[in-house]
């Protein structure tokens, strides 16, 4: 199988068949859609373990009829779902690699969807470089239902790079859609630390940089709906709360030699923005001792931040 489609998800029943009406109109069909569920309390068990329910009224008959389909696997040659205790998205992705079965692993989230020709665009672009062991996968765009490009796009139809090579050194902004080899991935699992649930998707984009580079393709393959109540919304909250990831993820930046040096500083800030919602210093990720300088700035955003959250 050449790819998993990969969906953590974490109450959110209501969107999910949107998703999965997107994994049947793909022309590709090499894949499986695995769900691993972080420990929802909405019913999303049901979509996957019951072929039907009662039903009560006419909009939940609409809604059980896209739930039956998704129980009957209709469009997907393999649905695969897991449940597990809420632990955070991180974790949810470590289980998803650990059972995947495609060559390729394709992160969808379950508020958003895929183009039509997503998966086909993937794998002829991964035809290009598959077997080249300098490739950790291919990437293309985000954007929006209206066509819109989250973010900058790329200068060029096609671009060879790690990362971080393409943040800081090409400029290139907003969200994009990586997919990677699943052995990479294997091969850099996020940190699970105990007591946090949140760990930045960025600390391993960079990390698997640092040895590999990906085919870029400007070319929107997943569409994103940000939601209210979403990480991305509560992304400094999410921070605050799990400090030694988001800690670890900033120093890691300092030391990157294709990070520049004013987008170091902005990390180390932001490492000691995070470090003051850390009580007492075990397993303080460190950094070098001269960016101690920033503290007074990391200092105030982190009063900064908890002023916010009283608000």
């Amino acid at each position: 199988m050449l790819i998993t489609v990969f969906t953590p998800t974490y109450n959110r029943a209501h969107l999910l068949p949107r998703l999965y009406d997107s994994l049947c109109r793909q022309s590709f069909k090499d894949f499986e859609w695995v769900v691993v569920d972080d420990g929802s309390t909405d019913g999303t068990r049901t979509l996957f373990e019951e072929s039907s329910a009662i039903v009560h009224d006419e909009a939940e008959e609409q809604e059980n009829s896209v739930l039956k389909r998704i129980k009957e696997g209709n469009g997907i040659s393999s649905i695969r779902y897991f449940h597990q205790e809420n632990g955070g998205k991180h974790r949810a992705i470590n289980r998803g690699v650990k059972e995947a079965k495609g060559e390729l692993f394709f992160i969808a989230d379950s508020d958003d969807w895929l183009t039509d020709d997503a998966l086909s665009v993937v794998a002829d672009y991964y035809e290009e470089i598959k077997g080249n062991q300098n490739f950790a996968g291919v990437c293309g765009l985000d954007g929006t239902e209206d066509g819109r490009i989250i973010g900058s796009g790329l200068t060029e139809p096609v671009v060879d790079g790690s990362s971080l090579y393409i943040r800081n050194h090409l400029g290139v902004t907003g969200d994009m859609k990586e997919v990677f080899r699943t052995e990479v991935l294997r091969a850099f699992p996020f940190p699970e630390i105990q007591g946090e649930r949140f760990c930045p998707e960025v600390l391993l984009w960079n990390r698997i940089a640092s040895s590999y580079k990906l085919r870029y393709f400007n070319k929107i393959i997943y569409l994103v709906e940000y939601q209210a109540d979403g990480i991305t919304s509560g992304i400094v909250r999410a921070r605050m709360q799990s400090p030694i990831a988001s800690m670890m993820t900033y120093a890691e930046m300092t030391c990157y030699k294709d990070v520049p040096l004013a987008q170091k500083v902005k990390a180390a800030i932001n490492y000691w923005r995070f470090r003051f919602c850390k009580k007492g210093n075990r397993d303080i990720p460190r950094m070098a001792w001269y960016w101690n300088v920033v503290m007074p700035l990391g200092w105030l955003m982190h009063k900064r931040d908890k002023a916010h959250m009283l608000n």
